[in-house]
């Protein structure tokens, strides 16, 4: 049987190194991101764009790769979103077919099923991906799995391993997600109490592993058991919560945008509207991974370690 050889795109990143630390334990590791950091495993600087990277597969006789490089944030130069996450994950899949790569891992988005009000409550994998052009990030990740069904087509000999992660949370999260729940109240604009779902970090590191280990192929909705709504997030953090007009939300959006006091635009108050609330039922059942914490209390973990928050204990077990 052939050594597993791996590489991870995104290396230098939250989830990249903690992984690259767990896999370089069982097998060999190499890791590139534009920018490197001090690691156990070899880390080279190189953007995911460039030509090179089928190259170095090779040479690193790599079989596995894990492509994490991606822009979480929303900002204002799509043209550069749209290059990293798009072309750039054309460009590993085209580098791992010139190098005979076997398996990729990549990590799509919930957010690829796009943030609508017709969302089924509970989304699965067989839903349709509609992104939202709002949104680069949503938008993009609904291109890329486009990409995805048809190299899966073209090129059946590279087995494909996709997760869809809802909002990642952990200890040292440090993310806009994490930026929702650090103020003095929790918003809900229009009162739709809209479900977020959430994963702890390491059950995401877990799981790429489990995948990794097995050469697991397959589509699968990555989160923890569960929702919260924004009324239950507020009793668990022991702050308000507030319903402002969804009309007020986009005029000061609007007016923040146009003077570059942030980088969120008003059609993006649907990402706190009308959450895309993922169903692990797939990642249990048939890949056969278990996430260790739920949603309520990967959430709770976060507050507590990342925001300093000690969770509201009625709140807790009325979530228990």
């Amino acid at each position: 049987m052939t050594e597993k050889r791996v590489l991870i795109t995104g290396a230098a990143g939250y989830v990249g190194h903690q992984l690259g630390e767990l896999l370089a334990k069982e097998m060999p590791v190499v890791g590139v991101d534009i920018r490197t950091r001090r690691a156990t495993f070899p880390m080279f600087a190189l953007n995911i764009c460039d030509p090179a990277l089928g190259e170095l597969l090779r040479a690193e006789s790599i079989t596995h790769v894990v492509h994490l490089a991606s822009v979480m944030a929303a900002g204002r130069d799509r043209e550069m979103e749209y290059r990293i996450d798009v072309e750039g994950t054309e460009n590993v899949l085209k580098a791992c077919i010139y190098a005979g790569v076997k398996h990729i891992t990549i990590t799509s988005s919930g957010a690829a099923y796009g943030y609508y009000p017709d969302n089924p409550e509970w989304l699965e994998e067989h839903h349709r991906l509609r992104g939202n052009p709002e949104f680069g990030y949503s938008d993009n990740k609904r291109l890329v799995e486009e990409m995805l069904a048809a190299y899966r087509e073209q090129y059946p000999r590279l087995q494909q391993l996709v997760f869809r992660p809802c909002s990642i949370v952990g200890a040292t999260t440090n993310n806009k997600i994490g930026e929702l729940f650090s103020g003095r109240a929790i918003l809900d604009p229009g009162g739709h109490n809209s479900p977020f779902v959430f994963i702890w970090d390491q059950d995401v590191i877990r799981a790429i592993q489990f995948g990794v280990q097995r050469s697991a192929s397959g589509i699968y909705n990555l989160a923890g058991d569960g929702a919260l709504t924004p009324a239950e997030i507020a009793q668990l953090l022991g702050k308000p919560l507030r319903k402002p007009p969804v009309w007020l939300i986009k005029l000061l959006l609007g007016i923040g945008y146009f003077l570059h006091l942030t980088d969120k635009q008003p059609g993006q108050v649907m990402f706190l509207q009308y959450r895309p609330v993922l169903l692990n039922r797939r990642l249990k059942e048939e890949l056969g991974f278990v996430p260790e914490k739920t949603s309520a209390e990967a959430f709770a973990y976060f507050a507590r370690e990342a925001l300093g928050i000690e969770p509201v204990a009625e709140a807790v077990e009325g979530l228990a």
